[in-house]
């Protein structure tokens, strides 16, 4: 084998030229292109120079990192605005030497920024937007084949940086953009407030607060309400009312005596009365509409019939009349044994004899027969109960 001077010259080297290498994983001497060599110290060993673009992007754009070639990449963006949508793609996994680092900066704010891997497994603590004039650093860690940030700048609204630096009232003020009112902070649990103007609150609790006058502190009222408040008698408080019915004091007894009421048009489950129980009116005393029912007889004038109502009209079955007192039974489940039950003839051509017999609970028995009429119709009763009680 030729010694190294005795090979001829070769001036011009292409990727494709070998190059004797020992390698100890496998104890012997082999041969490598300077194309893999090249991209051995690229992987490993980057430039530590710094890389720098300056890119002018449109909304949406989408900008890939250069493959390195130096350890640092800046990437510069200057859009004429604010942006809403943005990519940076990273540089091929495969292409990056251990310890990259990709610094994004904007002068825009870019609402929403997708940094796309390109190959790498994951990004730990990237960013998803920038703010104006902010920045994000990242960096390769090849083990893992993942970036991992390293800096995120932050940017601080108006007045904050001002109230950090002096933190007073003022400068907090300064650097609220919704607040209310001027003055000094309030941190005490009782604070002295000079005058303030509450507005309209909605929720509160007020402990221990004096002085305030009904009649002029406190707006909204309607008429004599203030009066009624400061003095509660029956009559301020009926005359603070608008729909008041009758005058006099106010009842609040479950059992109340009251004097010649006018109850008007009454409803309730009971009434009980001591005395005469008297209709000055021309209505009269009797059931209201609902409380009655209607029913046929059918079959014949023996079949009873089913109405379980207070009151109601029963109508027989056609046959003709007949001076032989017939029977028929109204089952009814209003009716007790000591009720009083009233018939009157409601229609027919024949005159009936109309009586109750055998009242008992549940039911009461119509006993009828004509003066002498025997006209073939259906005639009607109407029947109405009066409760009674035998003690």
């Amino acid at each position: 084998m030729p010694t190294i001077n005795q090979l001829p010259v070769l001036n011009t080297i292409s990727s494709g030229d070998q190059l004797p290498v020992y390698s100890p994983n496998n104890g012997d001497a082999r041969r490598t292109s300077i194309g893999s060599l090249l991209t051995f110290f690229q992987q490993s060993f980057a430039s530590p120079t710094l890389a720098v673009n300056l890119f002018v992007p449109g909304d949406g754009f989408n900008i890939t990192v250069p493959t390195p070639v130096s350890n640092d990449q800046w990437m510069l963006l200057q859009p004429a605005g604010t942006l809403a949508t943005g990519t940076i793609t990273l540089p091929l996994n495969t292409g990056v030497p251990d310890g990259t680092s990709v610094l994004i900066t904007t002068t825009q704010e870019i609402t929403s920024l997708t940094i796309a891997l390109n190959g790498a497994s994951a990004i730990y603590g990237g960013v998803t937007s920038l703010a104006a004039g902010t920045a994000t650093a990242i960096r390769f860690y090849q083990p893992t084949n993942s970036w991992y940030q390293i800096n995120a700048e932050t940017v601080y609204a108006a007045g904050i940086q001002t109230f950090l630096a002096t933190p007073s009232s003022a400068n907090l003020r300064a650097a609220m953009t919704d607040e209310t009112g001027t003055g000094l902070l309030v941190f005490a649990t009782n604070p002295t407030l000079i005058t303030p103007i509450l507005g309209v609150p909605t929720s509160g609790t007020l402990t221990n607060c004096t002085g305030l006058p009904i009649a002029t502190g406190v707006s909204g009222l309607a008429a004599n309400i203030a009066t009624f408040l400061t003095t509660p008698s029956s009559a301020n408080l009926a005359a603070a009312l608008t729909d008041e019915t009758g005058t006099g004091a106010a009842v609040f007894a479950n059992t109340p005596t009251l004097v010649t009421p006018v109850i008007g048009a009454a409803t309730g489950t009971s009434l009980t009365a001591t005395g005469v129980i008297a209709s000055t009116g021309t209505a009269g005393v009797g059931y209201a509409t609902g409380a009655g029912g209607a029913v046929t007889q059918i079959t014949s004038r023996t079949t009873g019939v089913t109405l379980s109502k207070t009151t109601g009209a029963i109508t027989l079955f056609s046959a003709a009349g007949t001076t032989t007192a017939t029977t028929f039974t109204v089952t009814n489940s209003t009716v007790a044994a000591t009720d009083v039950v009233i018939l009157s003839q409601k229609s027919g051509t024949d005159l009936y004899d109309l009586m109750v017999t055998a009242v008992a609970a549940g039911s009461f028995n119509i006993t009828f027969r004509t003066t002498g009429g025997t006209t073939t119709e259906t005639p009607v009763f109407n029947f109405a109960v009066i409760k009674g009680v035998a003690a």
